[in-house]
């Protein structure tokens, strides 16, 4: 099982393989994803890595964190999981 890792204040010009060769001299990444807006198909300025182990996440994570890239200081910690959301139900709207 492989550590997620959070990853704020991206440039906007960053692409899920700029990521992933970010990532990639701590270890084997499982999966590297840059959030993109549905309408304008640009970056949010943040995205999630998957590292293969916990040691290169842990690595990535002290050794990125506040780390200048593309001229912007990086926000790397360990990603939490997402909150469970209730159903949407619209017949209980009114």
């Amino acid at each position: 099982m492989g550590t997620n890792i959070y990853v704020g204040n991206l440039p906007y010009s960053v692409r899920d393989a700029d990521l992933s060769e970010l990532f990639s001299q701590f270890g084997d990444v499982k999966s590297a994803k840059v959030i993109m807006e549905r309408e304008t198909d640009r970056s949010k300025g943040f995205g999630f890595v998957e590292m293969e182990t916990e040691d290169g996440a842990q690595q990535a994570i002290a050794s990125l964190n506040e780390q200048d890239f593309k001229g912007r200081n990086l926000r790397v910690n360990e990603a939490r999981p997402r909150p469970e959301r209730k159903p949407y139900n619209n017949r209980n709207r009114y």
